[in-house]
């Protein structure tokens, strides 16, 4: 468990950044790091994150941080493990960080590459469902009926499962997190940092401009995400699936009426989405 009162003081991600009031991935970059330290390099795609993170001879993160390509980060993390082994240092957490597109799709082949080989590294999904530095684009890890810039009737197909492919890999530890649920995140990127091969840490993040709410409200729909069922919270630790939180099952409407980008949404949609959530949870009749 953590204890919030034996955490650092000193912010190693946070002030100074350009990101958006409320933007979710900010608050999972603070989050995370006051658990990896300082002893932590950070490489990130293109994406909102590495945008916000800085650029040229300024940056808001306190650790070693390198801007990749979109299709490579876990690559350079692979690289940078192997020098450090041949250094001799051993203390030093590697991190690979990137958004939908820098995972799940432009940068899957890096990732399921590094996964493959066990590579001594954490990679790191901040999930905000859509291709937010390019505008808001859908994705595949867009969910199903929202609606994106390119999708004003929303997207027709299911979210691709990332937790459960990554999990197919037989890597060390595979973990969904909320930033909604800080203790929780912090204790996966703690047991994550211990794991001598490869880890995966799914975070939900959401961006209130691709989801239509305010800024101030990314926390509260963020929470509203795990509590109706839709975001399980749970880890996989070498093989072994728990569940880390038990949600209270709030009406999959609240969540889902919460957001523009499901406003066209009709009651058999609704129905739909708690429909799936009921059957999973075993809550059906």
């Amino acid at each position: 468990m953590i204890d919030f009162k034996e955490l650092p003081k000193e912010e190693l991600f946070g002030q100074g950044n350009v990101g958006c009031k409320g933007c979710g991935a900010a608050i999972a970059g603070r989050q995370a790091m006051k658990v990896l330290g300082e002893r932590t390099i950070i490489t990130i795609p293109a994406s909102c994150m590495a945008t916000l993170g800085g650029n040229n001879t300024k940056t808001t993160w306190g650790v070693p941080f390198y801007h990749t390509l979109f299709e490579c980060a876990p690559a350079v993390s692979s690289g940078i493990r192997a020098a450090l082994e041949i250094q001799g240092i051993k203390d030093v957490h590697v991190v690979s960080w990137g958004g939908d597109a820098g995972s799940a799709d432009i940068g899957f082949q890096s990732l399921t590459g590094a996964a493959e080989r066990q590579e001594h590294m954490i990679h790191v999904l901040y999930d905000n469902e859509m291709y937010m530095n390019t505008g808001g684009q859908t994705g595949s890890q867009t969910p199903l009926y929202a609606m994106t810039s390119n999708s004003a009737l929303g997207k027709t197909v299911h979210k691709k499962n990332m937790l459960a492919i990554m999990e197919a890999h037989g890597i060390d530890y595979v973990a969904s997190a909320n930033i909604a649920y800080p203790e929780d995140l912090m204790a996966k990127f703690q047991k994550a940092a211990a794991k001598k091969g490869f880890s995966y840490i799914h975070i939900l993040a959401p961006c209130h401009r691709g989801w239509q709410i305010k800024p101030e409200e990314t926390i509260e729909i963020s929470r509203k995400a795990t509590e109706c069922g839709l975001w399980e919270l749970f880890e996989v630790d070498e093989g072994k699936r728990t569940r880390t939180y038990e949600p209270s099952f709030t009406p999959v409407a609240d969540y889902l009426k919460s957001q523009g980008r499901f406003k066209h949404l009709n009651e058999d949609h609704i129905s739909s989405f708690q429909k799936s959530v009921d059957t999973y949870y075993g809550r059906g009749e």
